[in-house]
């Protein structure tokens, strides 16, 4: 196994994990060590996260090293992020900072997060677990630990009815519709990319039951588009209560990174 260290400073385990960007993760314990820490699924891959001595560790096997240095997003300077954040002048936001330093943004497969938010509508994050684990176990190939997350490949031709085993309801025909506009090259996932974050928001969008706040999240948690600023029931609450003008000038270009700032805070 390849051990990879970060800076426990800006990255809890836990923090980011279990603040609503990820579903496919469990907690667990490395063979042979007393530590308590999570082993987390991406596509096909696996590794098991953990603090030690004050530093945040992956384990994960060599050849996805380069993989999980990217997925945990290892090139964003967060404490600078968080300096940021800590100065702007709003109470609030200052006290969300500081609460949730630990979180940060994970740079996940666009395929899996299209189809994880789109089960995510209308849900609470036990119950999209469970599709989604469904989702793997019932269409995915068997991995060390668990099973990959399909491809829309490997789904290609799936419908609503196909989808019954995961029981997610009306769910299921967004999904599907999903999986055929991949194959079909409607949403090309490159070309999104490339593409400033309204004009993305508004291809996501073509896919049925795709709004802005299941784009948003994509956006934020696949593309890394940080000014991305999803809006669920939480955030339209402390929204209206904290910021009915909209976020400080402050947070312009990182409005997703204070979203998760503030999500947490009010939530905790």
């Amino acid at each position: 196994m390849k051990k990879l260290t970060f800076s426990s400073d800006y990255f809890s385990p836990t923090q980011t994990l279990e603040c609503g960007q990820i579903f496919r993760f469990k907690k667990a314990s490395l063979s042979g060590e007393n530590n308590n820490g999570y082993v987390v699924f991406s596509r096909d891959k696996a590794c098991f996260l953990a603090e030690e001595n004050n530093r945040t560790c992956v384990y994960c096997l060599p050849e996805d090293e380069e993989y999980f240095y990217n997925y945990f997003d290892e090139s964003e300077n967060y404490g600078e992020i968080f300096t940021r954040a800590k100065n702007c002048g709003v109470d609030v936001l200052a006290k969300a900072a500081e609460s949730g330093k630990g979180i940060r943004i994970l740079r996940q497969d666009p395929e899996e997060m299209l189809y994880s938010f789109v089960i995510s509508q209308n849900n609470n994050i036990p119950r999209i677990s469970g599709i989604i684990g469904r989702l793997c176990e019932n269409f995915g190939e068997k991995i060390e630990g668990g099973f990959a997350f399909p491809t829309a490949e490997k789904l290609r031709g799936i419908t609503a009815e196909d989808l019954a085993p995961l029981r997610a309801g009306f769910r299921a025909r967004y999904i599907a519709d999903a999986v055929e506009k991949v194959n079909s090259g409607e949403i090309n996932f490159a070309k999104i990319d490339a593409l400033p974050l309204e004009q993305a928001r508004e291809k996501l969008k073509i896919i049925t039951g795709v709004g802005d706040k299941v784009a948003d999240c994509v956006l934020l948690f696949a593309f890394h588009k940080t000014d991305s600023f999803p809006k669920d029931v939480w955030v339209k609450r402390l929204m209206a209560q904290f910021y009915p003008n909209g976020l400080p000038n402050c947070t312009k270009g990182i409005e997703g990174i204070a979203q998760q700032f503030l999500f947490d805070y009010v939530r905790n």
